[in-house]
């Protein structure tokens, strides 16, 4: 009992968190309509203390609530990148929101429920715990998708949404009934043990993993249960965009590392292969569909599978190098998320969304700064040095490989080339072609905040392309006794 009482501090930050969105929703009740900016400050000052609070934490280990609740390295960093995801989410949002009649306590309430299921997934001990925290995430994004209720593409996204993302939970939640049934524990760390004594051909367990490799595959939006990716990115308000884009994918990853790494490493041999073929899947259809996109929204919603693709290249590996590649390339992705759509944001205002890649025509003409940053985050995408998108994919080729994998890095590059072309070709249209007369992406309206926010993001692409080894360290620690 006095350990439980000791450890019960592990949660802080998630209580803190909790207890912060019911004071964030309240507030705006009861003053929102005078104090505008309330539950946006609110917000801030949540993620800034969470983040103090997990700071704290650093360097514990444990346990909590019976097993439900676990505490390592990976729990914290994982949590400090969503809030820097999150934080970066609420420094844009402010004007977009205003624009279109949304800017209201709601969305910052949802996000930060949103905020608090990926930290329950990254803490998760159990399959009830982790399940618990996937569907508060997930309800929270469905809401958010379909907040913009004027919007009747916002709305149809949200339904869509609603439907594929209530039915790969049902799979994962099936294939987790199945682990259950297999090895009558919903411990994570017990799964482990009891799957030592179970035979890789069993076919409860066979099914078990299909099932919860396919939730997860979705979660991420990997290829091909990525059919719900391209119509939310675009469907959505491009603020929510930026937010699927960013946070949700650090709590997929979560998934992987709990439910599979955790749980099922002895096990390594089934599900690798089923990333194989994720891998060689997510490459082709995202590098590929993604030449023949107008749509800005839509051509990043297929990069992110490329993304995903390249990503599952380090999860392939299955080695501790590998994973922390993984992750590697996942906080940079979000980073480079951010900044992406974080642009379009801000190109956007009143009546119009700079979602078509001919709305960035001319822009380097009419405003040079933008248009350095898009080339900077265009680049940092595409793998070009020495931006950090170079670095994140080298370092996963390199675990590949290592593990023995070379035909399958050798694919991997080949379609890095190819993908590197709709990338450069927002570069050519910024720098080459001529905005025609009428064109609207050129006039900005001033926001200081959101563009000093793009500025800092977009230049960090840069500057970790150049200096790596800080942030390739702190995902290495974050692997630190997950195998």
């Amino acid at each position: 009992m006095n350990s439980f009482l000791m450890h019960w501090t592990f949660a802080i930050p998630e209580i803190w968190v909790l207890t912060m969105a019911c004071i964030v929703l309240l507030a705006d009740l009861f003053w929102g309509d005078r104090l505008r900016d309330l539950a946006a400050v609110l917000t801030v000052l949540t993620l800034i203390g969470a983040a103090v609070l997990t700071i704290f934490e650093m360097g514990q280990s444990g346990m909590a609530f019976a097993g439900l609740f676990v505490l390592d390295p990976f729990t914290n960093v994982a949590e400090l990148f969503s809030y820097l995801a999150v934080l970066m989410v609420v420094l844009y949002s402010k004007r977009y929101l205003v624009d279109r009649g949304i800017y209201r306590g709601e969305v910052f309430v949802l996000l930060l429920f949103a905020l608090l299921g990926i930290m329950v997934m990254a803490s998760g001990g159990s399959l009830l715990s982790i399940y618990l925290g996937l569907e508060l995430l997930a309800l929270s994004q469905y809401a958010l998708v379909a907040f913009y209720r004027d919007s009747v593409v916002a709305t149809e996204a949200g339904l869509k949404y609603f439907v594929l993302g209530a039915l790969a939970s049902g799979l994962l939640l099936y294939g987790m009934s199945l682990l259950y049934g297999l090895t009558g524990t919903l411990d994570v760390r017990d799964i482990a043990d009891a799957l030592v004594n179970v035979t890789a051909s069993n076919l409860v367990l066979v099914f078990a993993i299909v099932f919860i490799v396919a939730g997860i595959a979705f979660k991420l939006g990997a290829a091909p249960f990525h059919m719900w990716l391209p119509d939310v990115y675009q469907g959505a308000p491009t603020v929510i965009t930026t937010f699927l884009a960013s946070a949700p994918k650090i709590g997929a990853f979560a998934l992987i590392i709990r439910l599979l790494v955790d749980g099922g490493y002895g096990m390594l041999g089934s599900w690798q292969q089923i990333f194989v073929a994720l891998t060689l899947v997510s490459l082709v259809v995202g590098n590929v569909i993604a030449i023949a996109q107008q749509n800005i929204k839509r051509m990043l919603a297929y990069s992110t599978v490329a993304h995903v693709g390249f990503m599952s290249l380090g999860i392939v590996a299955g080695t501790e190098t590998g994973l922390a590649s993984a992750f590697f390339y996942t906080v940079v992705y979000v980073l480079m998320s951010l900044a992406g759509f974080g642009m379009i944001l801000l190109l956007s205002r009143v009546g119009f969304e700079a979602e078509r890649i001919d709305d960035f025509k001319g822009l380097a003409q009419r405003k040079p700064w933008y248009a350095f940053m898009m080339l900077i985050i265009m680049f940092s995408m595409a793998g070009v040095p020495p931006t950090v998108g170079f670095y994140a994919k080298l370092a996963v080729f390199q675990a590949v490989i290592t593990a023995g994998y070379v035909w399958l890095a050798v694919i991997g590059v080949l379609l890095a080339v190819i993908g590197a072309f709709y990338y450069l070709r927002v570069v050519k249209v910024m720098y080459f072609d001529h905005a025609d007369a009428d064109a609207e992406a050129g006039v900005i309206v001033r926001d200081d905040l959101a563009s000093t926010a793009l500025s800092i993001n977009s230049l960090a692409l840069l500057v970790l392309g150049i200096l790596p080894g800080p942030l390739m360290a702190f995902c290495f620690y974050a692997m630190q006794g997950v195998i």
